[in-house]
């Protein structure tokens, strides 16, 4: 299946409640620091909601969750790599996205055969704390170059502005967190990015 240009990160069911009916197609939920109650109760509500705007719901994370409740789409970071149990994933039948930052991730994400690869931060980001600079737009056509098939995701200072740049430099799909979560008007903002991603 092919998954849509535009890749929202949300850390609350209660964004894709407000969110969803604007015609997101695809979107993440990254929940941090949170109980397993209060996940697997944000990971169930989110799937009813993206069963009924068919949207496709990506899980952060929470692999052992994803499988209990028979999540689709799941996506790890590097360090979430060493803890998460690759064949019972795989056995699953999920479908994997994984975050990469410099060659040696990227050689072992390619390893995994990955359902998408995301590179960042392809600008400089406010949401954490990285060890990485940004890669800029030539790394960005570098990793498609590398990756082939696989959908590359752009992601890490992300905005509509700066949207049209990416995909040109060779990314499939871009994604936003703190250009909407941060913006006065965040319904307007998605609807903007919508249109960007056509």
């Amino acid at each position: 299946m092919s998954l849509h240009k535009f890749y929202p990160i949300f850390d609350d069911v209660s964004w894709l409640k407000r969110m969803l009916p604007l015609g997101i197609k695809l979107v993440q939920l990254r929940i941090k620091d949170a109980s397993d109650d209060h996940v697997r109760t944000q990971i169930t509500e989110a799937q009813a909601l993206c069963r009924q705007h068919d949207c496709v719901l990506v899980i952060n994370d929470y692999w052992q969750a994803t499988i209990d409740l028979g999540c689709e789409w799941l996506h790890l970071g590097q360090e979430d790599l060493d803890d998460a149990d690759l064949k019972a994933i795989r056995a699953a039948g999920i479908k994997l996205g994984v975050s990469t930052h410099d060659d040696d991730e990227l050689e072992r994400v390619l390893a995994m055969m990955p359902d998408y690869v995301a590179l960042g931060p392809v600008y400089p980001t406010i949401l954490k704390k990285m060890k990485w600079h940004q890669q800029g737009l030539p790394r960005v056509t570098e990793w498609k170059a590398r990756v082939g098939e696989v959908p590359l995701v752009g992601i890490g200072g992300m905005s509509v502005e700066r949207a049209a740049g990416v995909f040109e430099a060779g990314a499939d799909i871009v994604s936003a967190v703190t250009d909407i979560t941060l913006n006065d008007g965040p319904e307007g903002r998605v609807r903007q990015w919508l249109e960007v991603c056509k």
